[in-house]
């Protein structure tokens, strides 16, 4: 099985292809190795490759800077999903592209459905929607999945920005007035995965289980990463987002209803807390590995 996955720098494609089946020959291609706002470069890729299937984890994610690099962020987020999709039909792949809970306002008081009106508040989530729209307009058979809060123990994500702030300073405050889900990068992988292998088709969404608020999710790091003496104590404090203004809007309320993928996977994900102690152990595992390594010395 042929499989192309791009952005490959990122989180959630470093998971995508660590989970893969060993029968799955990947082709990684970093944005150094494809920009996939060059629809001619895309189509030659995959022309080359020949790929059964493609997943789309290149995006632009730098909320803020969006406001001011809507370009570079419509290019990325709307432009290269569409030469994605152009480039699957041309070959008969099929493409999985991830999306985000920011399509939506975070006013409709509950959890947002597929089907639910997007309304995106800043541009970075018009950037995205815009993508959903090209990838569904080009390719009507391609699986899109929308997700939220993504980390692991790799990259640039909360959870490690967290415990670098709390490490160095000893307190952080975080925005208790915004809730969604925060989302194991490994899990969201393994859901891609099988919901491609399982036939899904449109527009469906993925987060592990339970909601938070940004300062739940803070709180909950600290403590499990106090277990395991990865911190000491530490002070988080619950902050309005008035008391914490940024360049772009964040919808109040994102939590996705995933009852739609759950069904088609046959249980719920595992709840965000589970995954949280999961990515900590990984990184408190290669702490340790890194002082053993550095106590040794070279051999």
């Amino acid at each position: 099985m042929r499989v192309m996955v791009t952005g490959a720098g990122g989180q959630l494609a470093r998971a995508l292809i660590a989970r893969a089946q060993p029968q799955a020959r990947i082709t990684a291609l970093s944005s150094r190795d494809l920009d996939v706002s060059d629809a001619v470069a895309v189509s030659a890729a995959v022309r080359r490759e020949k790929p059964e299937i493609i997943f789309n984890a290149a995006a632009y994610t730098t909320v803020d800077r969006a406001q001011t690099e809507a370009d570079r962020a419509f290019a990325v987020n709307r432009d290269g999903p569409a030469a994605l999709a152009a480039a699957s039909r041309e070959v008969g792949a099929r493409l999985v592209h991830v999306s985000t809970d920011f399509v939506f306002d975070g006013l409709l008081g509950r959890p947002y459905r597929p089907e639910d009106e997007a309304r995106p508040l800043g541009v970075y989530g018009a950037s995205k929607l815009a993508g959903e729209e090209a990838v569904a307009a080009a390719l009507p058979e391609a699986l899109i999945v929308r997700t939220a809060w993504v980390y692991s123990p790799h990259g640039h994500n909360f959870v490690r920005t967290m415990l670098r702030i709390m490490a160095t300073r000893g307190e952080a405050r975080v925005v208790a007035d915004q809730i969604g889900a925060p989302t194991s990068a490994a899990n969201l992988a393994d859901a891609l995965w099988r919901l491609d292998a399982g036939g899904a088709q449109g527009v469906y969404h993925y987060t592990d289980a339970g909601v938070a608020s940004w300062y739940d999710f803070a709180q909950a790091i600290a403590e499990e990463a106090r277990g395991l003496n990865m911190l000491g104590a530490v002070h988080v404090q619950p902050i309005t987002t008035a008391d914490y203004p940024t360049p772009a809007p964040r919808p109040s309320f994102s939590v996705l209803d995933c009852t739609k993928t759950w069904d088609l996977l046959g249980a719920p994900a595992p709840h965000w807390r589970t995954a949280l102690r999961e990515v900590l152990a990984i990184l408190h595992a290669t702490a340790q590995s890194d002082r053993a390594a550095r106590h040794e010395g070279p051999r």
